[in-house]
């Protein structure tokens, strides 16, 4: 019995050091971010130190140039040395999966805790694995045709859902120089022109790559392809167009429809003092904002489900990770600490995770409140309809990108940036050559990359 008394004594003794030790040194992991700017860094951080308070768990937030990135995590795999978590952009899950650098079971098994049922389809399809997923979805966006919902009604028009009704609003609006048609995207080394081209050829079901690699493109779907973005192109101003003009022009009102990154919408609504709105008089007004509509999924006649582009980021669990931590941090920062996450950029960050399998809506319906802007604050649901919030999130559920599904978005990723697609293209729509040498050019051009 006195026995028995000493050794829960000292049982009870040796929990009371070893809690305190945990106390005084608590368990730290390392974090990989590429949100480096001051002040996206500092809600991380801030983050981070929730987490720290809640769970004991300390994490260093260590900023990382998007850029290098790759090299970086190459070298740290090959030392040892990864960190315990890394936010990443689409392009690495795949890859890094294979390499070996990513958990996937750890990643699959946070997606399942959560439940694989509140989270955006697209962006776990995007990452998908030999079951499960190589790293969890974090956020994401979708390319959106951005155009003025009061002169569509106005007309009588459907909203620019399809290659058919973007037609039917060129013919009802086109009116140079006080309202253009469209401004497409025709400067081929700009990667703008690459980011369009590729949501407008998704958007008729044409890709470059199949599973085995290198695809020749259809050539009737691809001639659809070619005769719509003729038909933007002839309704948009002469020259070298990108992202600036087609923003000063919508901006101007003389633009009925572009292309553009949800980027645009806290500028669309007069708060940012470097790209105001000139629509009106007053520069801070959100006129412009109230008269515009989105479309994030638009389809091609050989596509009618068609296709939302969308740039998705995630979080990877590594292979050096302390692995019960890491998953900790990832579950904290996608539930407790989501809408903190979202908080850092929410005009560029959607939620791919809508809410609880309680509280379906719960994230969605929070980060339609952050206040988005930089010289002045609103939040998305005060400056635009319900339906347009839904529109803008809901794109995630059908995103695409090249290769992903093939899993060929390495060798996709290299064709895009050839640019060749943009030469071609540009060639085709200056009246250079027809279709079919278009088609024949970039299948030659295209099934010469690696």
């Amino acid at each position: 019995m006195i026995f028995q008394t000493k050794t829960k004594l000292l049982a009870s003794a040796a929990l009371a050091l070893a809690m305190s030790a945990n106390m005084v040194s608590a368990d730290t992991i390392r974090f990989w971010t590429t949100e480096e700017q001051p002040e996206r860094l500092a809600k991380q951080q801030e983050m981070a130190a929730q987490f720290e308070a809640a769970t004991g768990t300390a994490v260093e937030v260590i900023p990382v140039t998007e850029s290098d990135l790759g090299t970086r995590a190459t070298a740290a795999f090959a030392a040892g040395d990864l960190p315990d978590v890394i936010y990443h952009p689409l392009q690495y899950a795949l890859p890094w999966a294979e390499a070996g650098i990513l958990d996937t079971d750890a990643a699959t098994e946070v997606v399942e805790g959560l439940g694989e049922g509140t989270f955006a389809p697209g962006p776990l399809a995007m990452a998908a694995v030999d079951g499960g997923v190589a790293s969890v979805p974090v956020d994401g966006w979708t390319q959106m045709i951005v155009y003025r919902a009061d002169k569509f009604a106005e007309a009588g028009l459907e909203p620019p859902t399809s290659y058919a009704n973007v037609i039917a609003a060129l013919e009802a609006l086109h009116n140079p120089p006080e309202m253009y048609g469209f401004v497409a995207a025709t400067k081929v080394d700009e990667n703008f022109m690459s980011q369009v081209l590729e949501h407008v050829f998704l958007a008729n079901g044409v890709s470059p790559v199949d599973v085995n690699g290198a695809a020749d493109l259809d050539l009737a779907a691809t001639t659809e392809v070619l005769e719509f973005y003729k038909a933007i192109a002839e309704a948009s101003p002469p020259g070298e167009l990108f992202w600036q003009q087609s923003r000063e022009l919508y901006f101007a009102g003389q633009a009925a429809m572009i292309i553009w990154s949800p980027f645009i919408l806290d500028e669309l609504a007069g708060l940012r003092d470097s790209a105001p709105p000139t629509i009106n008089d007053d520069p801070t007004s959100s006129e412009l904002a109230s008269k515009t509509g989105i479309v994030t999924n638009f389809s091609g006649p050989s596509n009618p489900d068609g296709a939302a582009w969308g740039d998705v980021r995630y979080f990877g669990i590594t292979n050096d990770a302390d692995t019960d931590l890491a998953m900790d941090f990832v579950k904290f920062s996608m539930d407790e600490g989501y809408t903190q996450t979202l908080s850092i950029a929410p005009e560029g960050k959607f939620p791919v995770r809508r809410g609880t399998a309680d509280e379906p809506a719960k994230f969605s319906e929070a980060w339609a409140m952050l206040p988005v802007g930089v010289d002045r604050k609103a939040p998305l649901g005060e400056l635009y309809a319900q339906s347009m919030i839904d529109e803008i999130v809901g794109g995630l559920d059908v995103a695409q990108r090249w290769g992903v599904a093939e899993g060929q978005l390495g060798l996709a990723s290299k064709m895009i940036n050839s640019q060749v697609i943009n030469r071609v293209v540009r060639q085709y729509i200056d009246g250079e050559i027809d279709a079919a040498a278009a088609v024949a050019a970039m299948n030659e051009q295209l099934g010469a990359i690696e």
